[in-house]
């Protein structure tokens, strides 16, 4: 009789921009990291990018281990744009030296990101969106954005 061997999950993703359809570029955004770490977590795939001490401990290097980490890693390269890749990737990284250098990536220009969202925030004009909507939506987007990076908008100034 043949044993039968268990497939991951993750081994079945045959397109990950399906599930994660934004691609991370030099503005960040924290859409795609909820998206990943979503996505992560419904694959079982949250402590190749997120471990915890006591996963770092018990974490078996095998071929099975690597393959996944490898998919993992792949699914970050897949989603971020060609200019953030050529800054992150290296060859025999994990897919948690990935995320990691992508988070220090943003971290490290945090100030530099906050200064560009308000700047547009300050300088958006309706005369640029084809209505009103799309403005609004606009400048609700740029609200998340500096809300995320720790730089809230007051309502009062969102409806000035």
């Amino acid at each position: 009789m043949a044993s039968s061997t268990k497939l991951h999950p993750t081994t079945l993703v045959t397109n990950i921009k399906t599930c994660v359809p934004i691609q991370l570029d030099d503005e960040g955004t924290t859409t795609w990291v909820t998206l990943f770490k979503l996505y992560f977590r419904a694959h079982l795939m949250d402590t190749h990018i997120l471990p915890d001490d006591s996963t770092k401990a018990s974490v078996s290097k095998d071929s099975e281990w690597q393959c996944l980490d490898d998919i993992v890693r792949t699914w970050i390269y897949d989603t971020i744009s060609p200019s953030l890749l050529k800054s992150i990737v290296r060859p025999d990284d994990s897919a948690f030296d990935a995320w990691t250098r992508i988070e220090n990536n943003f971290q490290n220009n945090k100030t530099s990101h906050i200064l560009l969202f308000e700047s547009k925030f300050n300088d958006i004009s309706l005369a640029n969106f084809p209505n009103v909507k799309a403005y609004c939506i606009e400048l609700e987007n740029l609200a998340t954005s500096l809300n995320n990076l720790g730089t809230s908008i007051s309502d009062n100034r969102l409806a000035l």
